[in-house]
């Protein structure tokens, strides 16, 4: 074959795998607000029902291991997403995006809506395991079609937007589970219905990406790529879910006790984050090596204010930082991933990923927990998870650089 027929052959594989014609991607501005719609539901299932807890329990009090049952209502999808979003991610990469997508939401309407009619706390707690393999498949599928449908400053707008969508649908999803629970705790369950309208609106709107038909894989799991982002993924997740799950026993113990300022500021701190995620859309040309370790700093640094806080508006600058520095984390870790990943791989490395975050943020209780027994309190422990922060900065700054050009193409020798 000769050298121009070569590159022919090379530019058709490179447009069947980006329909977009290496152009930054053919989605539309419709397609990812889709996507990133689709992105929030897996917070709906995490989120939506802690208001009527309470009441859920109270309604099953005869039930046998009560106790542990209700909080699994809340915990279970999380833990499911993280064992299934590997799944997820190889059985998108072997059959598609779009159309997983799509069985997945309606599926999660389904298993969602499913314990309105139910009476039984065991059923219930099925019915939410379901719903968390959805998540898996919904939240592994988006977040695949952003990376296939655009590309570069494109990708890494959306990629910031999702962080964005996702944290303020949290706030939105607590007072809404808190106004359906107000009529009744089974009410709750009506909102997942949602899910089926927007899969109606995906089934006319999204396209199945292309893909290679040349390209020769020589393993179905990149896990040479994937493996330094995961790690740090793992423990991002871990700091991600500290403040969101500790905040309010922070400011109790500072001796804020009205609930309705304690949501408050745990509003602010999520508007916090969503300030980090966002400005990541105006420097990530500073580079995946770079954002790391300031998202790592701010959080350590604000880890430890809260540690050395005698006061609640101290508490609060420290949280502010934190949530600021998870916010531009989050953004960062997946543009790192997703980055090193081709199109053929990219759902079953994404899937990866989503597994190493939502793990780290299942175990961050216990981690914190630990810390905790360690330093003598809550506040201690979140300070030595500060520190760990700082050395995860440092780390972050090298195992994200990118290789030489000699060490490139040495490496796509081998």
């Amino acid at each position: 074959m000769t050298s121009s027929s070569s590159s022919g052959a090379h530019a058709a594989s490179v447009i069947a795998a980006d329909p977009g014609g290496g152009r930054g991607g053919l989605g539309t501005a419709f397609q990812g607000v889709l996507l990133l719609l689709g992105s929030c539901l897996p917070v709906l299932g995490a989120v939506l029902l802690a208001p009527v807890l309470p009441t859920v329990a109270a309604h099953f009090a005869d039930t046998p291991g009560v106790a542990i049952l209700v909080p699994m209502v809340l915990t279970v999808p999380a833990l499911l997403v993280a064992l299934v979003s590997p799944v997820a991610g190889a059985v998108a990469d072997k059959v598609g995006r779009k159309n997983l997508l799509l069985w997945a939401m309606v599926a999660y309407a389904i298993f969602g809506v499913a314990p309105f009619f139910m009476d039984s706390l065991v059923g219930i707690v099925v019915t939410r395991a379901f719903v968390g393999v959805c998540e898996a498949f919904i939240m592994t599928c988006c977040t695949t079609l952003i990376g296939d449908y655009f590309h570069e400053t494109r990708r890494n707008k959306y990629l910031s937007l999702q962080t964005v969508f996702t944290t303020l649908s949290a706030v939105a999803f607590l007072a809404i589970g808190g106004f359906l629970g107000a009529g009744g705790w089974r009410n709750t369950f009506w909102m997942y219905g949602v899910a089926v309208v927007l899969a109606a609106v995906m089934a006319f709107v999204l396209w199945e990406p292309l893909k290679s038909p040349t390209r020769n894989l020589r393993q179905a799991v990149p896990w040479r790529q994937i493996t330094k982002p995961a790690l740090v993924t793992l423990f991002g997740g871990i700091a991600f879910y500290t403040l969101v799950v500790h905040l309010a026993y922070v400011l109790t113990e500072l001796g804020l006790n009205d609930v309705a300022r304690i949501g408050l500021m745990a509003a602010l701190a999520s508007l916090a984050t969503a300030i980090g995620a966002f400005s990541f859309r105006l420097i990530h040309g500073l580079g995946t090596y770079r954002l790391l370790p300031l998202a790592f700093g701010l959080t350590a640094v604000g880890f430890v204010v809260i540690w050395s806080a005698s006061s609640i508006p101290v508490a609060m600058t420290g949280a502010v930082l934190a949530s600021a520095g998870t916010g531009l984390l989050l953004p960062s870790l997946i543009t790192w991933a997703l980055g090193l990943l081709s199109q053929e791989v990219r759902g079953t490395g994404t899937g990866i990923w989503t597994s190493a975050l939502w793990i780290g943020q299942f175990i961050s209780p216990f981690v914190i927990a630990a810390l905790g027994a360690a330093a003598g309190g809550l506040a201690g422990g979140i300070g030595l998870l500060g520190l760990l922060a700082a050395v995860m900065a440092v780390v972050s700054f090298f195992v994200a650089r990118r290789p030489s050009q000699a060490e490139s193409l040495a490496q796509a020798a081998v």
